[in-house]
This record gives structure tokens, sequence and C-alpha cells, in this order.
């Protein structure tokens, strides 16, 4: 079992991490936080050029025609670099739920246009904070219209399609709406990290259609979310990585006692606590990388360790980035704040931490 990236994987990686540093520094995030946007258009634009947005999408959809594992890179990058787009709710959600479970005709008549950035999708599970999970629905489909609301939605405020997971008779499926359709109303919710927003989509008997078989909408959910989980994974550990290097960059600068403040005992304990969190959650992305890669059956179980890993190093380098700042680490002019928000965020996004562990729980007992 080979763990390590091909030269070609790591190059695509290299010229991601190059590109980005040159069009995607902090003072992007903090030109979208302090504007009325809530992400950068131009960004967007750029890297869907590069073929980033549908990079899983066949060529014959307009697609690179790249596997997870490019992917994976790609969404490191992304972290890493903080990007102020909505990336993770279009590529790894949207357009992987349309791979998952699309028609030829619904593949054909959407894949393009998600891949060239025209049009912007999102993945709506919960319909209050904290429950991402397919029991308790209220949203009803009855196979054409959709009717109920669903909160708080990554990017539903710029999205231009939507996957709904939504109660049909006694079932549940997957179902498709586009977000300009009657019937629909958007509301922007205020999120911690505006740079990407969130929303409250209504539906009013509004027109949408299934996406895959009727009644198969939890295992379609399940396996999106793993596949997403996955993703994410990365995403958080180039965002944790990054941080780390810039508070250790600080301590190494920072003089106290006429010496570094990373000299000190109690410092370097953080500082290696905080790389061991980070690897660990790598390893375990790696792991998940591998199994979703190559269809193996546990990706189920390897996807909730990869996201719980993932999440508690992001979270830890969001507060430690601040507080081995010191004072200054809690003001608006040093960047530590961006990744906290950044962090806390994503650590939300497909559920919690814990769920993704109780997860992982069951899973191990079936």
């Amino acid at each position: 079992m080979n763990f390590d990236f091909s030269e070609d994987q790591k190059l695509l990686q290299q010229t991601a991490r190059d590109y980005l540093a040159e069009h995607s520094s902090l003072d992007l995030m903090r030109e979208v936080l302090e504007s009325d946007a809530t992400y950068s258009d131009t960004l967007w634009k750029r890297t869907a050029e590069m073929g980033w947005l549908g990079a899983t999408i066949p060529e014959e959809h307009g697609g690179a025609g790249f596997g997870p594992l490019e992917l994976a890179l790609l969404a490191h990058e992304v972290g890493r670099a903080l990007s102020p787009i909505p990336f993770s709710s279009s590529v790894y959600l949207a357009t992987e739920a349309l791979m998952l479970a699309g028609t030829p005709e619904q593949c054909a008549r959407y894949l393009p246009r998600l891949a060239s950035g025209e049009l912007i999708g999102t993945f709506a599970l919960s319909e209050r904070p904290g429950r991402a999970s397919t029991s308790h629905l209220e949203t009803q489909f009855n196979g054409n219209q959709l009717t109920g609301t669903k909160f708080p939605v990554s990017d539903g405020q710029i999205a231009g399609l939507a996957i709904i997971v939504a109660r049909e008779g006694e079932s549940t499926s997957l179902v498709m709406v586009e977000l300009d359709a009657p019937g629909v109303t958007c509301e922007s919710l205020e999120s911690l990290d505006p740079s990407r927003g969130l929303a409250r989509l209504s539906f009013a008997n509004a027109p949408a259609e299934r996406l895959g078989e009727a009644g198969t909408g939890t295992r379609l959910a399940d396996s999106l979310l793993d596949r997403a989980a996955t993703l994410m994974a990365f995403e958080q550990i180039g965002g944790a990585e990054r941080a780390l290097e810039i508070t250790r960059e600080y301590c190494l600068d920072r003089y106290a006692f006429g010496r570094p403040i990373a000299s000190f005992q109690a410092l370097k304990h953080r500082l290696a606590d905080l790389y061991v969190a980070i690897e660990l959650a790598r390893s375990n992305a790696y792991y998940a990388a591998w199994a979703l890669d190559t269809g193996n059956a546990e990706l189920g179980t390897a996807a909730c360790a990869a996201r719980a890993a993932a999440s508690d190093a992001f979270e830890l380098a969001g507060r430690e980035i601040i507080q081995m700042h010191g004072g200054v680490g809690f003001t608006w002019e040093y960047d530590c704040h961006l990744f906290y928000r950044r962090a806390k965020l994503l650590s939300v996004a497909l559920g919690s931490a814990d769920l993704w562990r109780e997860k992982l729980i069951q899973r191990l007992a079936a």
C-alpha cells in the first residue's frame, strides 16, 4: 500500500501553491471581509480557468478528468491559502453529488456549467444548526415540487443550484433545485467567517427533480458526506499547516527577556503538540483518500477518522496562533483571526467532530 503521491500529482500541488501564493494571499481574504461580498469572484473565475472546479469532472463535460487524489491536493492548497471561494460547497458536494447519482442528461446539463464556474452549487441537509442528519427531516418532495426550509446552508446566498435531502413519502431522496426558480427564497445569515457565507433557503412548492432513485437519499447522502469529509480534511490540514508555520515564524522572531520566545520550553511543547495533531490528521486523511480513490469499503470509517482528526487539528491551530501571538493575536491587523474564523466554520460545515466520532463508533459496531 503506497500512501505517497506521484510526481505528476506533486507537480499539480506545487503549481496550485505557487498560483494561490500570487493570486490568493491573505490580503484577498481581508478584501472580502471588508466588503459586502462573500467570496472573490475574480479568484473563482481564475480557478475555473485553471481547471480546478472541474478537477474530477470527465473531459466530455468540460472537466479535467482527474481523480480524487488530485482533488484532495487542490483542496489542501485552497485550505492553506484560506481562499475566499465556495470551493467545498460547489466542488466537493454539488459536483460530486451529480457524478454520484446524476443521470446522463442531468450531468450533461449541469456539470459543464459547474466546471466553468458559471454555476455555483451547494448541498443542504441541516434544518437546524448542529443537526446534520437524515433523520427527522421536515422538507418534503412530492415528485415534482419541494416544500420546506434548510439552514444553515454554506454559500447558499451565491449558489445557483442546490442538492437537497428531503422526505419523499415514507423514505428519503436527493433532490435538485435551481435557486432562481419560483417558490425559492434565500435569506443571508451571519457567519463567523464572512468569506464563506451562510443562508436560509425556503421552498414553497418550488419546482425540483430527483437525483438518483426514489428512497435512496440516506444512502446517497452518507456516501456524498464521506467523500466530502475526506476532501475537506485536506482543506483543514492545509489551513492548520499554514497556521503552524506562521506561529513558528513569529515565535522565532519575537524576543522576550533577551531571547526568542520559541526557546521557551512551554511554547516548544505547544508547538510540538500542534505538529503532532496535524501529522495525525494527515495520516488519517491520506488513508481516507486512498480508500476513496480505490473504492475500498473502509472509506466509511476512514472518512470519519479523517474528519474528526482534521477538525481537531485546525481548531487547535486556530486557537494557538492567536494565543502564541500574545496581545497582538487578538487584533484585526494580524492574520490570526482569519485562521480561527475558517477553522470554526469548517469544523461544523459537515457536522461537528463529535458527530463524526459518533458515526465512527456506530460503523465500527455494525
